[in-house]
């Protein structure tokens, strides 16, 4: 067992096996189900909470630990987080984002919602296509964010690309303000997300 959990991918694939006997078990053992539009909207509805999961945690992780903490950190220590974690960090945080967005959009296209909600209920009447729309909305413009605002700067401030010190300066704290827009637009996207889900 402490074989098994001192692997990171070790444990990921017994979670993952854990999972699909889970699964087996509750289709085979309970009252099964087909696999139809249902099953599919349910499966990506899976993958978009694992995603949107990864991808809020570390958004929080950088908000609340690692900006926080990098000022009390002496400098010769500061490498560390910039050139191992920070870089990591930020690739898993990205590809999250990418698959949250991408996974919600099949969900909401699955169950026939996609455009009503992107409309924000406009003419559908205001309501659940409302709440999932800001929603998703939300959830774009963070994922824009990430990819086009947060994640060049941060190639910058990290040393990734070559960059003046200055230039890096303006860019590590263009990435860390454009982080805050996220980390306040994340409570109200997820109470629209689970406000449409329970509410209506």
């Amino acid at each position: 067992m402490g074989n098994l959990l001192q692997s990171l991918p070790k444990t990921i694939h017994a979670s993952v096996i854990l999972a699909f006997l889970l699964f087996l078990g509750l289709h085979f053992f309970g009252d099964g189900f087909a696999f139809d539009r249902l099953f599919w909207s349910w499966l990506f509805r899976y993958f978009h909470v694992l995603a949107g999961v990864m991808w809020i945690g570390l958004l929080w992780y950088l908000n609340f630990v690692q900006i926080p903490s990098m000022p009390k950190i002496p400098d010769e220590h500061k490498p560390a987080i910039s050139k191992v974690i920070a870089p990591n960090v930020l690739f898993w945080f990205r590809w999250a984002a990418f698959f949250t967005i991408v996974t919600g959009l099949i969900v909401a296209t699955l169950n026939g919602y996609v455009h009503q909600a992107l409309m924000l209920g406009i003419g559908s009447g205001f309501g659940k296509n409302t709440a999932i729309g800001i929603g998703m909305w939300l959830g774009i413009i963070m994922a824009y964010n990430v990819w086009f605002v947060i994640w060049p700067n941060q190639k910058r401030a990290l040393g990734i690309v070559e960059s003046s010190p200055e230039e890096k300066a303006k860019s590590a704290r263009t990435a860390m303000l454009f982080s805050r827009t996220n980390t306040l637009l994340s409570l109200p996207m997820l109470l629209s997300m689970v406000a449409a889900q329970n509410l209506y």
